[in-house]
């Protein structure tokens, strides 16, 4: 027997081994690799979060039955029964700005509560007899003007509505026509830093398509929607709401000193009453009239944030140019109603003071000299009577309904009309019907 060498094996078969040992190194990489993006793509357990929130619930439940929040006067750990001067510096109260109640709390209530209800916590900890009471805003506008919102929708588009914006076509249409009606806006308004031009609904929608249905939707369910056309129903459904979310929050709040303002809290509206009367003895406050964006409808004044739409908008002050009608010569049959109009009311003991057409005008210093009046053929007018003055004044119905509201005499208390916001339309012109008429200018 002799010792050979090992057979060398051939070329080819060397390099296929080669290539098959790189293959499964290169199998292994990869499939570790998928592996590990497997476990990145899976939910991470929650178990963390679970424990802190188990945790979160049985202290709030250990400060509800220990009355942790609840304050009364004397009532620190740190007072002794026999109180001196010096325990007042053992008292502080905490108060946070109502927030509205015509929706939920959002996150900006919390990250604003947050402050406060820290200085609360610390405070305690120093121990102090903390007070720390919270109360719901549902005064003004914006709740009512919903409510009044929302019972259009459903008289107008049913119950539950069907909106003319379902359809793409229409939608499209009105978002474009909202979007020039904007653009015209900026365009006429002046810019100003500190004010945009955007409402809140287009800032927050972008096309300001917004239906106060489908708001209510996202907060309540659709068979009560109906109930909020009375306003009083959001007064009573929101503000507990609020309470069981701050409770979830953890806010230290001494629920036994919660309230809604309005007149449905009588002791809130007492409070308020006395402020005022208390003010007026004093003559701080003055009871009188002032000009103001007025809601007909509401039979209130409406605040710049009491407004559904319009805000940033203010009295505007304008004068009213009395130009008395002649009787017409021309024989145009256009000009029939008011020869009508003229003869029946000019023997009239009410209404002798004359016809006048009343432009108004941001600029009276440019009307001497004044030549013609101008008015929109296609417009629509109006005779109206003004019991003030015995006059009838040919203007549009929504100057009318303006002037309505207005008062000629202010040291006597009387308005343009005997009754304020209510005025008698006597006769109804189109533009068409006014053109040609001989006008008398003032003096």
């Amino acid at each position: 027997m002799t010792v050979q060498s090992a057979p060398t094996p051939p070329t080819k078969e060397l390099s296929q081994m080669s290539v098959t040992n790189n293959t499964t190194t290169t199998t292994s990489s990869q499939s570790q690799q998928e592996e590990q993006q497997q476990q990145q793509q899976q939910p991470k357990g929650t178990a963390k979060r679970d424990a802190l929130l188990t945790n979160e619930k049985k202290i709030q439940t250990l400060w509800k039955e220990c009355k942790a929040f609840e304050s009364d006067a004397n009532n620190s750990s740190s007072i002794s029964s026999t109180t001196t001067t010096d325990d007042k510096k053992n008292k502080f109260i905490v108060t946070f700005p109502f927030p509205y109640s015509n929706g939920h709390l959002h996150i900006g209530h919390a990250f604003s509560l947050t402050k406060a209800v820290f200085r609360a916590q610390f405070e305690r900890h120093l121990g102090k007899n903390v007070l720390f009471p919270f109360a719901f805003h549902c005064t003004g506008m914006p709740i009512q003007a919903a409510a009044n919102k929302l019972k259009t929708e459903i008289e107008q588009y049913g119950c539950p509505p069907s909106f003319p914006e379902e359809d793409p076509k229409i939608r499209a249409q009105m978002e474009a026509d909202l979007q020039q009606q904007q653009q015209s806006t900026t365009t006429t308004t002046p810019q100003s830093k500190a004010k945009g031009t955007k409402s809140k609904l287009v800032s927050k929608t972008g096309t300001g398509i917004v239906r106060q249905w489908n708001i209510l939707s996202k907060m309540v369910p659709k068979d009560e929607i109906p109930s909020f056309i009375d306003p009083i129903h959001w007064l009573h459904y929101f503000p507990p709401i609020g309470v069981s979310h701050l409770l979830n929050f953890g806010a230290g709040v001494d629920w036994r000193r919660s309230f809604i303002t309005t007149s449905v809290n009588p002791y809130y509206d007492a409070f308020i009453r006395w402020q005022f009367a208390v003010l007026r003895e004093k003559n701080k406050i003055l009871f009188g009239k002032r000009n103001n964006v007025y809601s007909i409808v509401d039979g209130q004044v409406c605040a710049d944030h009491d407004r559904s739409e319009g805000e940033g908008v203010g009295p505007q002050e304008y004068v009213l140019i009395k130009l008395k009608v002649l009787t017409p010569d021309h024989g145009q049959t256009r000009h029939a109603k008011m020869e009508a109009l003229l003869t029946k009311y000019a023997t009239n003991a009410d209404t002798n003071g004359g016809v006048y057409l009343v432009p108004a005008t941001l600029r009276p210093e440019t009307m001497y000299g004044q030549t013609n009046c101008f008015v929109l053929p296609d417009g629509e007018y109006g005779a109206f009577r003004i019991d003030a003055t015995g006059e009838i004044f040919i203007m549009s119905p929504r100057s009318a309904r303006g002037l309505s509201c207005q008062l000629y005499d202010d040291a006597n208390n009387v308005y343009y009309t005997k009754e304020f916001g209510k005025i008698e339309q006597l006769e109804s012109f189109t533009g068409h019907e006014l053109l040609g008429l001989p006008l008398s200018a003032p003096n």
